[in-house]
């Protein structure tokens, strides 16, 4: 592919979607920083201002979708816009660049509101808006939707919330308070309007829709254009660009996927059970955040696994340097961020975990592209917590698959792995090594009638092994607070339930049911009385 200049119009392949991304990882091993030009150029040609091309260069966004090359421009000159774009096109960045671009920091006002179908849609779109916003100064983006307490969403609002993204319920709810004002208002956006039609919520759209200013742009994205939508294209747009994008048919060759439900075991116990057993060359866990990213590449050493971290704060020589070992064979496994879920092309890597589950169907997509290459198998594993349940259906749709669960390994099969492993180093040695030295030594210990020979060899193994031991607890160990996503997860401790409910309560617990007269909850016990028969037994008012 010919590098874009600055100030000429990119070309674009008919094919660009479904070849970009091989033509550009093609060249990965012979020319890493002509790739990053190649990116950088692309998307500054779309009039990207150059704090946005940084961010999306870390986030490794290598060339310009077919909807972002269309859409880009149109909407930073102000046109109204109707896109008719399926998932997987690359629609969020289409509409929330141009929409950072314009936003003002200083300015302490709503300037862009997004209306999603459904409360997971808000705040995946919110998340990626956090993210290109990264270089851009203090841009505050707020999430609101209904399920949840409606006095932190507008405490977020009140602070001095520029982007708003939400469900059309709860907006309605805000405007209605007073919260939500859309004096300020630039840019308006419908996301997935047909299934805000399929969901009932059209009349709640149109509403909010009429009570925005005269002066604002529309840009509405549905992934068919029926005609109830086509009338509301008509009513609340002016003069407005209409793109079509259509997403390829997706082929995932050789990448068998599974999903393990995150439950009881905490999920590093999880995936250490997984990184014993299963028989890897090498593999990426991919993470959300800087911290967790770090955090988790330490605590996978202490495990005794071969384990740096790669992600966005590290320098490029740092991250290069990091890919050159994996490939090299210097370490197994890689714990990254996003950055690293395009381009990398690694022949050696057998697995990826998804450790956290990505926050767009694409970006799964990219991240487990990085197994099966050349032909070669690969396995990816997807972590989902009770919460995102929703996530996988939607990642399933989109790669047209179900993804079936895993069984987790249980300790007796690490343990019979680990003592594998163990023969077959013992044997390595007895093959490879002049032992001589040590037969004298075995032999002066066994003039001591205290021990046999069996004895002491177990003993040579176990101090071999260091501070892994061929054992593990048969009962999962105690979880922590919190997961290293930062959420409780399914690990949360859960409250006792039926009819025996403890109320957490200042001063204590009782039983349900036993109140005082003043209604406070008190502490209960129950005791055998006189013949046997339960008496209560209450503390004193």
């Amino acid at each position: 592919m010919s590098q874009a200049t600055p100030n000429a119009k990119p070309s674009i392949d008919p094919n660009l979607e479904t070849n970009v991304e091989t033509k550009l990882e093609a060249r990965v091993e012979t020319d890493v920083e002509t790739k990053t030009q190649v990116a950088a150029s692309g998307f500054e040609a779309l009039g990207l201002n150059p704090s946005l091309v940084a961010t999306l260069r870390e986030l490794n966004y290598q060339t310009p979708t077919p909807i972002q090359l269309k859409s880009i421009p149109a909407l930073l000159a102000g046109r109204d816009l109707i896109g008719q774009a399926q998932t997987g096109t690359g629609k969020t960045a289409a509409f929330a660049l141009p929409l950072l671009q314009r936003i003002d920091p200083k300015k302490r006002k709503i300037q862009s509101l997004i209306l999603a179908p459904t409360r997971e849609l808000a705040l995946q779109v919110a998340e990626a808006i956090k993210t290109y916003s990264a270089k851009l100064g203090h841009v505050r983006v707020a999430a609101v939707y209904g399920g949840q307490a409606i006095l932190p969403q507008i405490r977020l609002i009140e602070r001095g919330a520029q982007v708003v993204v939400g469900t059309p319920g709860r907006i309605m709810d805000l405007m209605r308070r007073g919260t939500i004002k859309l004096g300020e208002l630039d840019l308006l956006v419908l996301d997935e309007a047909d299934e805000m039609l399929r969901m009932g919520f059209i009349e709640d759209v149109e509403w909010i829709l009429g009570h925005a200013p005269e002066r604002r742009q529309v840009a509405l994205f549905s992934a068919t254009i029926p005609t109830e939508i086509e009338q509301i294209a008509k009513r609340y747009t002016r003069d407005s660009v209409r793109i079509s994008v259509a997403r390829k048919a997706l082929t995932l060759p050789n990448i068998a996927q599974s999903y393990w439900f995150v439950q009881g075991l905490h999920k590093l116990d999880a995936l250490t059970r997984i990184l014993e057993t299963d028989t890897m060359e090498a593999g990426i866990v991919f993470v959300k955040t800087k911290v967790s990213c770090i955090e988790l590449a330490q605590k996978l050493g202490k495990r005794g696994f071969s384990v740096e971290a790669l992600n966005g704060d590290m320098t490029q020589s740092a991250r290069e340097q990091s890919v050159r070992r994996l490939k090299a064979g210097h370490i197994d496994l890689l714990v990254a961020t996003d950055v690293a879920a395009r381009g990398l092309d690694i022949e050696r890597i057998s697995h990826v975990f998804n450790y956290d589950i990505p926050m767009d169907v694409e970006s799964y997509v990219h991240r487990i592209g990085r197994t099966g290459r050349a032909g070669n198998a690969g396995k990816a594993i997807l972590f989902v917590t009770a919460k995102e349940r929703w996530m996988l259906k939607k990642i399933e749709r989109f790669i047209n698959e179900t993804i079936p669960p895993l069984k987790l390994p249980n300790y007796a099969m690490v343990v019979e792995k680990r003592a594998r492993i163990l023969k077959e180093r013992l044997i390595a040695t007895i093959e490879g090594s002049d032992l001589k030295a040590y037969h004298e030594i075995a032999a002066s210990m066994l003039k001591d009638e205290r021990y046999d020979i069996a004895t002491i060899a177990a003993a040579a193994i176990r101090l071999a092994q260091g501070d892994q031991s061929l054992e593990m607890k048969a009962k999962a160990p105690a979880v922590e607070k919190l997961d290293a996503t930062g959420d409780y997860g399914s690990d949360r401790p859960r409250k006792p339930r039926g009819p025996f409910k403890k109320s957490y309560k200042k001063g204590g617990f009782s039983t349900k049911g036993s109140k005082s007269n003043k209604g406070k909850y008190k502490k209960t016990t129950s005791r055998k009385g006189p013949g046997g028969r339960p008496q209560d037994r209450r503390a004193s008012a």
